[in-house]
């Protein structure tokens, strides 16, 4: 078999990112002690990203990685990276690392630069004309699994309430998967600004509460604010795919009406 013919059954970007993640949690294992529990929730993501990447360029009918998609592809290995560590750091307060510690910094610097890798991506999709649905995608799936990986570490601080931030993406999918009643939920609403300004809020919010920058009380209002709006959101556009659908509905109810002009006119008096 010919090498193009590999690379067409087997994508080579998630393997790369397998990769990847394999590598940077070896770095993390000698830099700040990862555990099995840390590599086991690592690998496991690694291989979901791989896997999950591999179904969508099969899908889209695509075998390699755009240059935005490959910057994607380095915040997702690095968000593998943040699970580990939250990973190891157990379901406790006590357990959970401090900014101050060594694995507390290692995480505060993966988020931070997932987030700044998150304003490059776009830009580099635009300015090389690749934007596609698939990296579209990709970027929107990083962003969220980021924020659930971080509400998890946050909670043990701020409490359980803050799951709701990371959870509501994924609810929102459940609810679409199972809208068998209501499928006009499986539509799409167009981009607004305000949304993705709300989703960075999201990741800000909860890496600054990571780091331990502010007092736990302005920590708490800046992720409460960020769930708050969240909500906003997520009700906007339930809200606007409920009124899309009952447009179309009067739309498809409105009868024709009879043609104007004078072909219609005589249509009418061969009838009469």
């Amino acid at each position: 078999m010919s090498g193009d013919a590999v690379r067409q059954v087997f994508p080579s970007g998630p393997a790369t990112g397998l990769v990847g993640v394999l590598a940077l949690l070896a770095s993390l294992h000698s830099s700040v002690g990862l555990d099995v529990r840390g590599w086991t929730v690592g690998i496991g993501c690694g291989v979901a990203l791989a896997v999950l990447l591999a179904c969508g360029l099969v899908a889209a009918r695509r075998y390699v990685l755009l240059p935005a998609d490959r910057v994607t592809l380095t915040r997702a290995v690095l968000v593998c990276g943040v699970a580990g560590l939250t990973a190891d750091a157990g379901l406790t307060a006590d357990a959970a690392p401090t900014a101050g510690s060594g694995s507390g910094r290692v995480l505060v610097t993966l988020c931070a630069v997932a987030l700044v890798l998150d304003a490059v991506d776009g830009q580099v999709a635009r300015r090389t004309g690749t934007v596609s649905p698939l990296g579209a995608r990709f970027d929107m799936e990083t962003d969220a699994f980021l924020i659930l990986v971080l509400s998890i570490h946050v909670a043990r601080d701020l409490g359980w309430w803050v799951l709701g931030i990371g959870a509501a993406r994924y609810l929102l999918l459940l609810v679409r998967v199972a809208s068998r009643w209501m499928p006009w939920l499986r539509g799409q609403v167009p981009p607004r600004r305000w949304r993705k300004a709300v989703a960075a809020h999201q990741g800000i919010a909860l890496t600054v509460a990571t780091a331990e920058v502010l007092p736990a009380a302005a920590a708490t209002v800046a992720v409460a604010a960020g769930l708050v709006l969240l909500l906003v959101s997520f009700g906007t556009e339930v809200a606007t795919l409920r009124r899309r659908a009952r447009q179309k509905a009067v739309v498809v109810a409105t009868p024709v009406a009879w043609p104007v002009g004078p072909l219609g006119e005589a249509e009418v008096r061969s009838l009469t």
